[in-house]
Formats: C-alpha cells, structure tokens, sequence
C-alpha cells in the first residue's frame, strides 16, 4: 500500500503492526516498510481480508494486490488475458483488466524515474 491510500483511509501509524523485512522498489532502492495492516477487500459480493505492507514510496498505483489476495478470494488469474476468473455464489466471475490505466501507470513510473535521476546530486 502506497502513501496516498494509507492517508485516503485515515490510517494512523498506531493502526501499523511492525514489519522489519526491506523491500527493494520499482527504482532498486530498498525501502523499509512503516508496518502491515490487515484489511477487508471486497471484490463483487465477496469480501476476504488481506495484509497490506505500507510504504513510505513513490508509485503510480494505490496499492498491489498479489498471491494473497488471489488465494483468499480462491481465484484464477491470467496475466497475459489481464483477467482474474473466481467462484462467487455459484457463478463464475470475472474482473478485467485495464490495458490503458497499466500503461499510464508504467509511463508515470518511468517518467518519475528518469526525473528523480536528473534531480539527484550530482548530475547538475
């Protein structure tokens, strides 16, 4: 989960529970989390909660929803059809993927990328 989420809910850092593991970010700088906090998804009609690590980074997205969320919610996905297929009060459901939003989201890392270089120390 990334800084504009965590504040558009109104998390506090007492609302964190410690998480000491670094991560390497989208840049290859490590970023050491703020804490993880177990949350509530829904998807459709079902809800299945989830652990967010929070970080203090730089990203076009809100938050990245991976292994955990797909297991839980018991689904299937597919990265090269961008669907996630999962079994909802008997009906097969689907969620779709949103080819132009990836894409400005991939274009507003590489633009901030290439900026944060030109602004660091150094290349003036």
């Amino acid at each position: 989960m990334y800084p504009d989420l965590y504040k558009g809910l109104n998390l506090r850092p007492e609302d964190l529970t410690a998480y000491d593991s670094p991560f390497i970010n989208f840049e290859g700088k490590t970023v050491m989390p703020k804490g993880h906090i177990r949350l509530p998804i829904q998807t459709g009609l079902e809800v299945v909660e989830v652990n967010f690590i929070v970080v203090d980074a730089y990203s076009p997205y809100t938050a990245i929803v991976a292994r955990p969320w797909i297991h839980a919610l018991e689904a299937v996905s597919s990265t090269l059809h961008q669907k996630v297929k999962y079994l909802s009060r008997g009906q097969v459901e689907e969620i779709h993927g949103d080819q132009a939003m990836t894409r400005q989201c991939m274009v507003a890392a590489i633009l901030h990328r290439s900026q944060a270089k030109s602004s660091a120390p150094g290349n003036l």
